[in-house]
């Protein structure tokens, strides 16, 4: 170990043990390089004594839901005990102002304009309002790829059996030699019929970051508007929505990277696209160009909306850009012992610029429930089964978080070594 590495070991473990707080041990560190401190093992330790992880099991499948922070978990308590005890007098009186507070502050946090950005409940309403809110007409054709989500390929499917649009499914290569080689794929599927494309940001199943902006600058020049699915990339990837080429819609979930409450995601729709998506619910309070049109949720749970901000506070505290070099890190760290090994099959690239978190594993001759069912129930280890063969995709989903170690993923790597035999 280096001097340099020593020392930072050395004070990791003095924040850990003197019961120092979490401000002060990112304080600390202040002064360190992102991709420096992404292995030093004792600062994350710290990290990771912020959240109420589970004894229970390893947790590999933090993209689904992760664990809120304690602090944001007490918080949300809190609001939840406050807002009870008046119950319809906040309701009336203080709701929505508090509510426009972190509308404010999720816009910022993403790099928009307050006035293009609603609180959903996830990204699965926030896709599906703009889908369902486009006008369509018989022969329009919509692009998505095999890899995306199943609840918008749904949505697309219910469009095509009630208005008559043509659905076009290309499939992404999962091992790219080169951004325009996905480019490639989008663009030859699209006719003088095609009026959306739909891109993950960074695709669920595999981990694979995809070139959005040069997908979105592609589409437009073709007069294609482009609606990203980043349900996996906000909070969890470094960026801002003015670095993605100008996309016209985007919607993310707050539950997964952000670490808020369940029941929070967010839409974001490009100022000049508000006015022609229609509502999907009757609200006529608001200008036809005013995005709150979209955004009639009834009486629904409130300190949700609230808790989002302590989220953001808490995430900020970290830092987007330690928060990613770490999640790079912690997918390198096991992907890297696994990669070539003759009987596992990694289905995420293996150029560091095109995967973050999440990454995706078979075993050869295993079904992925079957892998999935055997790492948990001996070697108490979560993951999620991912079975597309469509997509080139069958293994397990594998995503950890910052409170994840490198112990844990030592044991999910000794388990996939045995498994393979």
């Amino acid at each position: 170990m280096s001097k340099r590495g020593f020392i930072k070991t050395m004070l990791g473990t003095t924040w850990a043990t003197a019961g120092l707080s979490l401000d002060d041990a990112i304080a600390g560190v202040s002064r360190i390089d992102a991709g420096t401190l992404a292995a030093d093992e004792a600062f994350w330790q710290q990290i990771r004594l912020a959240y109420p992880v589970t004894k229970d099991f390893i947790q590999l499948e933090n993209g689904y839901y992760s664990l809120a922070a304690q602090e944001v978990l007490d918080s949300y308590q809190e609001h939840i005990r406050r807002i009870n005890a008046v119950s319809s007098y906040y309701m009336r009186t203080r709701q929505f102002d508090d509510k426009l507070v972190s509308r404010k502050q999720l816009a910022e946090l993403l790099g928009a304009s307050a006035d293009e950005v609603i609180i959903t409940r996830n990204t699965t309403e926030s896709l599906d309002t703009v889908i369902a809110g486009l006008t369509w007409n018989a022969g329009d054709e919509a692009i998505m790829a095999s890899q995306d989500y199943g609840a918008m390929l749904d949505m697309f499917t219910l469009q095509a059996r009630r208005y008559g649009i043509v659905n076009k499914v290309i499939t992404v290569p999962n091992h790219p030699a080169s951004d325009e080689e996905i480019v490639s794929v989008y663009e030859k599927a699209i006719t003088p019929k095609t009026r959306l494309l739909m891109v993950c940001h960074l695709i669920n199943i595999t981990g694979q970051v995809m070139p959005v902006r040069k997908i979105t600058e592609m589409a437009h020049r073709h007069g294609v508007e482009v609606m990203v699915d980043g349900a996996h990339a906000f909070a969890h990837l470094n960026f801002k929505i003015g670095d993605l080429g100008g996309c016209d819609y985007y919607g993310a979930s707050l539950h997964k990277w952000l670490g808020a409450p369940l029941g929070a995601g967010l839409l974001y729709v490009r100022k000049d696209k508000i006015a022609p998506l229609w509502q999907l619910f009757g609200d006529m309070g608001y200008a036809d160009d005013d995005i709150r049109k979209l955004n009639h949720t009834g009486t629904h749970p409130v300190a949700t909306d609230l808790a989002i901000q302590d989220a953001i506070r808490f995430h900020q505290k970290i830092g987007s850009e330690r928060k990613e070099a770490r999640l790079r890190y912690l997918q390198r760290y096991w992907t890297d012992q696994v990669r070539n090994h003759p009987k596992l099959v990694v289905n995420t690239p293996a150029d560091p610029h095109r995967s973050c978190a999440i990454a995706n594993v078979g075993v050869k001759g295993i079904a992925p429930a079957d892998l999935a069912k055997t790492l948990m129930s001996k070697y108490t280890i979560f993951t999620v089964a991912i079975d597309n063969p469509t997509a080139g995709v069958q293994g397990v989903r594998v995503t950890p978080h910052l409170y994840t170690t490198t112990q844990e993923l030592d044991a999910f790597v000794k388990a996939l070594r045995e498994i393979a035999g």
